[in-house]
């Protein structure tokens, strides 16, 4: 029923009363050493961005440190080979802001980063971010406006790094996605077969 939705500020801080002096003491402008600490030693994160087709998350990892700290307002995220969707990318041409979410595995807690990104192709830089003599395409160098961690109920609740738990059985394959999708144009057994070994072949 429509009275069951919540449709003003006023009502939605009602339902969650006030904020906790430690959630409001956690945000910072810019990247404090205690929070650079924490993302120099991130491999993985998850970037928002939003554009023309509306919202956008996509994973980005790195074998560490995931992003470089310039300073405490700017990170350089390199942009490493992909599927040539450059979903993201397209967004921040559209609108820059972005939002990054840092993980480590077995760390309840997570940092979340918001800015705003431009699209860097000097070659000096993406020749510095090289791995086994392969550059990113681009580098997102990224302003930061607000950094602060997020509390671990949500990784505790899904018991996200207890792996012992959460098996593959029921789980769709990429191959048997894109074979239900394109109603078997795509050989899904195939294309499961041959994706670890191109995976591998083109990480970088």
């Amino acid at each position: 029923m429509p009275d069951h939705f919540i449709t003003d500020l006023a009502a939605l801080e009602a339902l969650y009363g006030p904020v906790a002096a430690p959630s409001t003491a956690k945000e910072a402008d810019h990247l404090h050493p205690a929070y650079a600490r924490w993302v120099a030693q991130a491999r993985f994160a998850l970037l928002a961005t939003s554009g023309e087709h509306g919202p956008d998350v996509s994973p980005r990892g790195d074998a560490g440190p995931l992003v470089r700290i310039v300073d405490e307002h700017t990170l350089l995220l390199p942009e490493r080979r992909g599927n040539n969707r450059i979903d993201s990318l397209r967004n921040v041409l559209a609108d820059p802001r972005v939002s990054l979410i840092f993980l480590i595995p077995g760390v309840g807690e997570a940092v979340r980063v918001r800015g705003r990104a431009a699209i860097s192709v000097d070659p000096e830089l993406l020749a510095s971010f090289a791995v086994d003599g392969k550059a990113p395409h681009c580098v997102l160098r990224i302003t930061v406006d607000k950094v602060f961690f997020q509390c671990a109920r949500a990784i505790l609740r899904s018991r996200l790094w207890h792996p012992e738990e959460h098996g593959r059985e029921g789980v769709p394959t990429a191959g048997q996605i894109l074979a239900a999708l394109t109603d078997n144009a795509i050989d899904g057994a195939a294309y499961d077969c041959s994706l670890p070994q191109r995976q591998r072949d083109t990480l970088y």
